[in-house]
């Protein structure tokens, strides 16, 4: 089975945009305990996105979608704890 059949390209690329907007909201006066709300948010909104519009999404209906999309919000923030673990 190949990877993009399991569509772990459309998980990353979700993951990497939450990311992305957490650090946005990190340099904004909004309270950091925020950052994973929002990027869960985020997330299961992008999920519902890519279920409608891409092809070999990882989700055949809208629970599972928004399921994934969560799930990969919330990994960014685990990859900013890490990323922060590392550097100490």
């Amino acid at each position: 089975m190949a990877l993009s059949e399991l569509g772990i390209a459309s998980v990353a690329g979700i993951t990497v945009i939450c990311y992305l907007l957490g650090m946005i909201v990190k340099t904004s006066p909004l309270d950091d305990k925020w950052i994973p709300c929002i990027a869960g948010i985020a997330g299961a909104l992008l999920g519902i996105v890519g279920l409608q519009t891409m092809s070999g999404y990882p989700a055949d209906n809208m629970i599972d979608a928004v399921a994934v999309g969560i799930v990969s919000g919330l990994a960014a923030t685990g990859i900013n704890q890490i990323i922060k673990q590392l550097s100490k």
